[in-house]
């Protein structure tokens, strides 16, 4: 049984074979797959005795073992075949002869050779208990190996025939694989034989003890279970073995889910209900549906910030100082940011208000949300609600739904990752409302900070404190936004730039911007004067924002690369010719507009509200004969429609004053229309503008140059107040206007509203009746293409 030792030439130094998570007995035969490139080396060397010494590897892992890395007792083997197989790996059968105490290693590269001294092993003493030791050990083996379906039948019978004990033991402990590679090592190090047969036989009891173990759980197993749940089997067993073990309690799922149950610091309410959630999840199968819906929702309770908020001081100068640097002049809303700040400097639990930023597009509502949670240390979560239709999209959808997830609140708080973020609304203005629900009245809870500190999501169906977290929405016009919405949040209006602002925001931010997008150096390859940054404003863009001056910027910043592209390298000072270079022919001529438009009796010009800021409005009145009464055309809405009857009533109440007979109107068909037709226009705004259209087309009197007016007109002539004025008043500016006629009940807006930088070059008028507006706005009957009087001069001018 085994190669005669006492025939071979035993060499006093052999190659060392590193082996990584075996040991070889000696008498014992062991399949070895050579790979490593020193080992195959180490193989190909050998003469013809072909005897080499092996030993473990103290780290498996470890790729090129040096001495250090090698068990200091090992195994003199010698190798009967070599294979080489088709990946140029070597397969061998290697015989160990003896163990041996390496010495000395005498060799390193290209592999390990070592001189060693041959151990001689303890003889066993004979005795009664050596002998029932002996067939103890035969017996126990025996019954592994009955009950091992994978260990051949032969190995007991071939067990039986051997007397030797310390051969015995080495032939066992090498036929049997559950030894981890230390117990095979301590079993190869043991030399006194009666020691090493008595390490053996407990290492075997205990395994025959783990079987008995095994089979009893698995027959406890196979009565609970149904049959063809294979997986869930196969997890019970596992789970039955670590607790007879006493191992794998903290490695269990379900207490790993409740130890983060326990970290998550969830309150008390939301913590039972997770708790209950994982009873019943450690009692599911998890080939169920039901257990991965229920997975999924504990992990959204486990991962949701409960307790968890960005920790930052409140610095009243840093924020003021963030705010100034991202934001040019628009003074009320930082001043009503800093003011929210410093209550919350002095009182820390201070619940969120809800800013609404009402404003025309591209004046920077969104950036100053950002600028916002900079300020504040925070993070900044944003939400689009423009074309929203689903209420689900808000409150989630309820767990008994496919695919459930909580709404976009929630997912929003969870990106954060903290309780107390910036959550920026966009375009609060534009949700929708359909067979899906109403997604506004769902923000009614969300947004009311008495309310939303207990926010119940449908598919949390727990309660979230939403309290801390500073709501800010966002829109273009509040009309569209329910009232319910609308009372629960603190409006903030943004109106447009004049020119002057876009000209400072344009050179602190947007042309920094666009040169480091287009990928040139602001000063030394391009840089803008401030009358071409006047020219695009004025004569190429017309807006409250700052959307289109920033993409005629860009087109000027991307000529510029490239003719650096193409080889010029000469700074571009961009003045007003090269404006038009780069924009073509100017798109708007606001100083000539009204002054052409108003050449000829009938034609005023008014001012109009739009989302985008405001703006002029012209109103044409002609007459011809006929008797169809009064034309109105223009797209108009119904407000609209009945201001110019009002107007033509007031008209036609004083027939002598305009100098037309009383049957005048009987004979003539009026016309009033308002040009850019295909633009739907309403708002009783424009009733002095039409009444004074209709007087200038009777009396022949042309309306002034550059005077634009609006108000409200009664039937009696009375001139009652409208909104909008700061939106109207830029508008007037922007389009060259120097005379604005208001109502007199609108000037507390005008001081409130309005700088005094942006009312510079214009004359305000305040007036009560039509009879005021005639006198101001129409030129004297005697003096044809006369010039309007010096603002100065007129009773009732306010000049700036």
């Amino acid at each position: 049984m085994g190669t005669d030792i006492t025939r071979l030439v035993m060499p006093k130094e052999a190659p060392v074979l590193p082996l990584r998570d075996t040991v070889l007995f000696p008498h014992a035969v062991l399949p070895l797959t050579i790979g490593r490139e020193s080992s195959i080396q180490l193989i190909q060397s050998l003469g013809e005795e072909k005897i080499i010494a092996v030993s473990a590897q103290r780290d498996p892992r470890a790729d090129d073992p040096g001495p250090e890395g090698l068990y200091e007792i090992g195994t003199l083997a010698l190798v009967h075949k070599i294979i080489r197989m088709p990946n140029e790996s070597l397969f061998i059968f290697a015989e160990g002869l003896s163990r041996i105490r390496f010495r000395a290693f005498t060799q390193a590269a290209p592999f390990l050779k070592a001189s060693f001294d041959t151990l001689t092993e303890t003889a066993a003493e004979a005795s009664p208990e050596m002998e029932a030791l002996q067939s103890n050990v035969i017996l126990t083996f025996q019954q592994i190996v009955t009950a091992s379906p994978g260990l051949s039948d032969e190995l007991q019978s071939m067990a039986s025939t051997i007397e030797e004990p310390g051969r015995l033991a080495d032939f066992v402990a090498s036929s049997l694989g559950f030894f981890t590679r230390e117990q095979r090592q301590e079993l190869l190090e043991t030399l006194d034989v009666n020691r090493r047969l008595d390490l053996l036989h407990l290492l075997l009891i205990k395994e025959r003890q783990l079987m008995d173990l095994r089979s009893k759980i698995e027959s406890q197993v196979q009565d609970q279970l149904a049959q063809g749940q294979r997986e869930f089997y196969l997890r019970e067993q596992m789970k039955a073995i670590q607790k007879e073990l006493g191992e794998g309690e903290e490695a269990g799922e379900s207490d790993d889910l409740q130890k983060k149950i326990a970290e998550a610091k969830m309150p008390e309410e939301v913590e039972k209900t997770a708790l209950k959630e994982l009873q019943r999840l450690s009692r599911m199968s998890p080939a169920s549906a039901e257990y991965t819906v229920t997975r999924t929702y504990l992990d959204w309770l486990i991962t949701l910030p409960w307790s968890l908020s960005s920790e930052s001081e409140v610095s009243i100068s840093k924020a003021h100082e963030t705010l100034e640097a991202d934001h040019y002049n628009l003074e009320k809303v930082k001043e009503r940011i800093l003011e929210y700040l410093s209550v919350l400097q002095l009182r820390p639990g201070l619940k969120g208000p809800i800013l609404c930023f009402v404003g025309p597009p591209g004046v920077g509502k969104t950036s100053l949300g950002k600028s916002i949670a900079r300020a504040l240390g925070r993070k900044f979560i944003r939400l689009s609600l423009g074309g929203m239709h689903d209420e689900a999209e808000i409150r989630g959808h309820r767990r008994t739904y496919i695919g459930a997830l909580p709404g976009q609140i929630i997912q929003g708080i969870r990106r954060a990752g903290t309780n107390n973020p910036v959550f920026m609304l966009d375009e609060v203005d534009k949700i929708g409302r359909d067979f899906r629900g109403d997604p506004a009245a769902a923000l009614l809870e969300t947004l009311d900070p008495e309310q939303n500190f207990q926010f119940r999501d449908h598919y949390l169906d727990v309660p979230f404190d939403l309290s801390k977290v500073l709501f800010i929405t966002t829109a273009n016009i509040l009309d569209p936004i329910p009232d319910a919405l609308g009372d629960r949040m603190e409006v903030i209006e943004i109106p447009g730039y004049t020119e002057e602002e876009k000209v400072q925001i344009a050179l602190r931010h947007v042309l920094p911007r666009q040169a480091e997008e287009h990928g040139i150096r602001l000063g030394e390859d391009i840089e803008f004067s401030n009358t071409a940054l006047r020219e695009v404003i004025r004569h190429y863009t017309r807006e409250a924002g700052l959307r289109n001056l920033e993409r005629e910027i860009a087109t000027i910043c991307r000529k510029q690369a490239r003719w650096l592209a193409e080889g010029r390298s000469e700074k571009l000072v961009v003045t007003p010719a090269v404006v038009r270079e780069c924009l073509g022919a100017p798109r708007l001529l606001p100083e000539l507009e009204t002054a052409e438009r108003t050449a000829q009796p009938g034609v005023a010009v008014g001012l109009a509200w739009t989302p985008t800021g405001g703006d002029v409005l012209f109103v044409e009145a002609n007459q011809m004969p006929g008797k169809r009464g009064l034309i109105m055309t223009g797209h108009l809405g119904q407000v609209m429609q009945e201001s110019m009857q009002a107007a033509l009533t007031w008209v036609r109440s004083h027939p002598d004053r305009w100098g037309v007979s009383p049957d005048h109107f009987e004979k003539h068909e009026i016309h009033l229309h308002v040009p850019a037709g295909a633009i739907p226009k309403d708002g009783p705004s424009a009733g002095v503008t039409m009444a004074t259209a209709l007087v200038s087309l009777l009396t022949g009197r042309r309306v002034r140059p550059h005077l634009a007016m609006t108000g409200e007109i009664t039937l009696s002539g009375l001139v009652l107040p409208i909104g909008g004025i700061k939106e109207k008043v830029l508008a007037a500016k922007r389009a060259g206007v120097t005379e604005v006629l208001l109502p007199h009940q609108n000037a507390p807006h005008v001081e409130e509203e309005l700088k005094k930088g942006q009312l510079e070059g214009l004359a305000l008028h305040y007036v009560r009746t039509m009879d005021e507006v005639i006198a101001l706005a129409l030129e004297p009957a005697d003096a044809e293409g006369a010039e309007p009087l010096p603002p100065e001069a007129r009773a009732g001018a306010v000049v700036h």
